[in-house]
């Protein structure tokens, strides 16, 4: 199943500029995806990240695969409009080769484990078959506050 940009928004809360998911590859709901992503030489962070030598920070990778995984667990529960999915950590981070303008990047994610709300993903970002990043993460699924909170 393909995920699209308007469904993408409807699943997550990120907005352009911090939305680095163009579409999904759901292989299986909650559990394994593949996102997409075109950096294209206009991206905001590369005017600092770095002028001369622009590269995709490695925590934009990170923030990448995590929206891929939620895009992939928001899915199984995609009619309950009051969960929302939160980043939790980080662990097992590598970063093999620079991403650069212009790069097509996929973002395979598979779920490791989930134990009650928090689930584990093991995530690899690659430029056609060479290997870019690669992490383990978690996020919890939690109910969104209520419009009287904010």
């Amino acid at each position: 199943m393909i995920v699209k940009i308007d469904e993408i928004k409807n699943l997550l809360p990120h907005r352009e500029p911090f939305l680095f998911v163009d579409k999904c590859e759901i292989k299986e709901v909650g559990i394994k995806g593949v996102g997409y992503r075109k950096f294209l030489p206009n991206e905001f962070f590369f005017k600092g990240h770095f002028p001369e030598l622009p590269i995709v920070p490695g925590v934009i990778l990170i923030e990448a695969l995590a929206q891929t995984a939620g895009i992939v667990v928001s899915k199984s529960f995609e009619n309950e409009k009051d969960k929302a999915v939160l980043f939790m950590s980080v662990s097992d981070a590598k970063f093999r080769k620079p991403v650069l303008p212009n790069d097509d990047i996929s973002l395979e994610v598979e779920k490791l484990n989930n134990v009650k709300s928090v689930y584990k993903f093991y995530g690899l970002a690659k430029n056609d078959s060479t290997k870019v990043c690669e992490a383990k993460f978690s996020a919890m699924i939690t109910n969104k506050p209520s419009s009287e909170i904010l």
